[in-house]
């Protein structure tokens, strides 16, 4: 199976990527996870990122606040899939983060999920994999299921306090 990288622009983005991190985890996906800033250190990023396919990588995560370029700067360097995690970590709430990682221009795409949307990204991870691996598929038809039998127990004990008022 292939990896996912988690790559962070500061470890002060930890608390966010955590949840990508074991969900991942939960799904038997092996993950690594860095730090590695597009300002800071932008060899080390580019050259992570071009080596990411044959170092048996799949799936990249890239999560960063403010300016968050991490996620452009490592698709520019590869040709797997990259999503980013817009973080909230700024007075403007992460709408900056949001902003920067979603307008990539042509040719470098950058799938982009919620501001501190790591569950979010570790399951659009888990389905890119999920595609040449039916184990993986097989446990995200039982979370759809799982998430279907939720709602539809929801709307029973709804329905039954609706019939008591």
């Amino acid at each position: 199976m292939k990896k996912v990288a988690v790559i962070m622009g500061s470890d002060s983005d930890f608390p966010v990527v955590s949840g990508a991190v074991k969900t991942l985890k939960e799904y038997g996906v092996p993950v690594e996870v860095h730090v590695m800033s597009a300002h800071r250190t932008p060899a080390q990023a580019a050259e992570f990122s071009s080596k990411a396919k044959e170092n048996g990588f799949g799936v990249i995560i890239a999560a960063a606040g403010k300016a968050a370029h991490l996620a452009g700067v490592l698709a520019a360097h590869t040709t797997i899939p990259v999503i980013g995690i817009p973080v909230k970590s700024s007075t403007l709430d992460g709408l900056d983060a949001l902003l920067a990682t979603v307008q990539m221009p042509k040719g470098i795409p950058v799938a982009t999920v919620a501001i501190d949307g790591a569950d979010n990204a570790a399951l659009l991870a888990v389905q890119m994999l999920a595609l040449s691996d039916d184990a993986l598929s097989a446990k995200l038809d039982k979370l759809k299921a799982d998430m279907e039998a939720g709602v539809i127990a929801k709307d029973k004990a709804i329905q039954s306090k609706v019939n008591e008022l």
